[in-house]
């Protein structure tokens, strides 16, 4: 596993999912899988994974883990690691174990081990874009539910990084919360007396936003669906004032405009679509009995 800031919780929160997951699969914690008693009790079998399309290794913990919940005897060989860029039909690894085993975990397995690499593959693509420039990709709260670490593990695999986890480590004062509070002033204000320790960021939609951001003294400013000129406007305001910001940039970026975006001299680009449109990769498992 590639180490990051919440490696312990990652620890702890993999076998939890994986227990849910297979629950979900068999029936629940006593139930089985009917289809895997056609085999005998006692077989033994090798499998072969293989992708079947280019990508990016992400969940091999989660994919592990499966297998040793089942059989902690079921043996499994990995010949790329969290990270690696592989190709198609490429070997990913090898397992060696009993036959009943191998099935029932199969598709669990699997589907963290897809959707995590379709994470990752994705955040690959995006990160490739920004390559030689001083900006960084970020994804976002858009992620599967109960899968959000994970999946913000699978974007550091991409080599993106991560914005807040959730609601708890960093404030993003929006429209509705400078509503409530009365003012960017007063919300920003009133952030620092609750948590003075945790970062300030506030959303603005226009330049008279960015300035009360700004003379609010806020940590990181995210820009909401700025136009590229706009951006440039705004990263120039930015620098000529009394307090400077990070600058964020989000909302409606594609692969097409994110380069366009960095090179106004943004420091951060959010992006959803790393964790909510991502398609998984295409992988096959082969047993030989």
């Amino acid at each position: 596993m590639i180490e990051t800031p919440y490696q312990e919780q990652l620890v702890t929160e993999i076998p939890n999912q994986v227990n849910l997951a297979l629950q979900e699969d068999l029936g629940g914690t006593s139930g089985k899988d009917v289809t895997a008693e056609l085999i005998s009790e006692d077989k033994t079998a090798t499998g072969k994974l293989i992708t079947r399309e280019d990508a990016v290794v992400c969940g091999i913990d989660w994919f592990n883990a499966v297998f040793h919940k089942l059989d902690p005897n079921i043996e499994i060989e990995w010949f790329c690691q969290d990270g690696d860029k592989v190709r198609a039909h490429d070997k990913l690894c090898e397992l060696r174990g009993n036959a009943r085993k191998i099935l029932t975990g199969e598709r669990t397995a699997m589907n963290f081990l897809q959707t995590l690499s379709g994470t990752a593959t994705t955040t690959a693509r995006y990160a490739a874009e920004l390559k030689g420039t001083s900006c960084k990709l970020l994804d976002t709260r858009k992620t599967i539910p109960m899968l959000r670490l994970a999946q913000k593990y699978a974007v550091y695999c991409g080599g993106g990084r991560n914005h807040r986890i959730g609601l708890f480590d960093a404030f993003l004062i929006k429209e509705n919360h400078i509503i409530s509070a009365g003012s960017i002033k007063k919300a920003v204000q009133k952030a620092r007396q609750l948590h003075p320790d945790i970062l300030v960021e506030v959303e603005v939609e226009t330049f008279a936003q960015l300035d009360q951001a700004l003379d609010a003294g806020a940590d990181v400013i995210m820009l909401d669906n700025f136009s590229i000129d706009d951006m440039r406007t705004g990263v120039a305001i930015n620098q000529v004032h009394s307090h400077t910001a990070q600058i964020e940039a989000s909302g409606n970026v594609s692969l097409e405009t994110l380069r366009d975006i960095a090179d106004t001299g943004v420091d951060f680009i959010s992006v959803g679509a790393l964790t909510k449109h991502i398609q998984a990769v295409d992988l096959s498992l082969r047993l030989e009995l």
